[in-house]
This record gives structure tokens, C-alpha cells and sequence, in this order.
């Protein structure tokens, strides 16, 4: 049976596969391209140190996850549009189901770090946006 971590990082994959046209990878390296309708990459993170209750003894952990999303700019700049777009169509899917059907206490989020990122033979830069989870 898989560990509390992987069970956790499997749900949050199957989520972020619910959207729709968009290629979901969990941890790949970077691209060399990106498809047409964008990437989003599941990076497993870092699960910290645990946060210890007592009476019963229990450890929780604040795993924080990345989730990185990259879509392609068109030839006359911007992108903005379609990477905001991709960001709220994660977001919509992991607010589907916060606690991931019981897995999770609560998943939120934090804010996007965007950034233009030169793509091997490509002759536009993509655009990247990074979250945590």
C-alpha cells in the first residue's frame, strides 16, 4: 500500500488531470517545448518537519507541493491571458475538494510567482507561473 504522502500527491495529480486539454506531468524535468494548450508539472516538494500534538502523540505535516504551469507566448508578446487562465483552471480544480476526500486536513494555496522562461528552439519564451501547495 503507498505511504500517506504518495496517496496524498496521487490525489492532488488526479486533480490537476480533470482539466481539461491541458498535458499534466508529475515531476518532469523542464520542458523542452510546451504544447499548444499548456504544461502543468506536479513537483513532489517537501514535506517539512511534522507539527506534534500529544494525547494521542500525532505528527502532521505541512507538505508543501509545487505545481508549475507553462503555456506559450504568442509571437506579439503576452501570454498573460492564457497563463491566467491556466492558473485559475488549477485552482478551480483543487478547490473541488480541499481535504482530497479525506487525505488532506485542507489544501490551499499560495500566490503564483510568474516569470518568462527561454524554451530550447523555440522562437518565442514561454511563460511560467510556480505555486505552492
Amino acid at each position: 500500500m503507498a505511504s500517506r504522502r504518495e496517496q496524498v500527491l496521487s490525489a492532488v495529480f488526479a486533480c490537476l488531470q480533470a482539466i481539461p486539454l491541458v498535458t499534466i506531468r508529475r515531476n518532469e524535468a523542464l520542458p523542452m517545448s510546451v504544447p499548444a494548450d499548456g504544461l502543468v508539472i506536479l513537483r513532489d516538494g517537501d514535506p517539512g518537519e511534522p507539527d506534534v500534538t500529544l494525547n494521542p502523540r500525532t505528527a502532521y505535516y505541512s507538505h508543501r507541493a509545487e505545481i508549475e504551469a507553462f503555456v506559450t507566448q504568442p509571437p506579439g508578446g503576452g501570454g498573460e491571458v492564457t497563463l491566467d487562465d491556466l492558473m485559475g483552471a488549477i485552482g478551480t480544480a483543487l478547490a473541488a475538494d480541499t481535504s482530497l476526500g479525506g487525505l488532506a486536513e485542507t489544501l490551499s494555496c499560495s500566490a503564483p510567482e510568474v516569470s518568462v522562461m527561454a524554451i530550447e528552439g523555440s522562437a518565442n519564451p514561454g511563460r511560467a507561473a510556480h505555486r505552492q501547495h
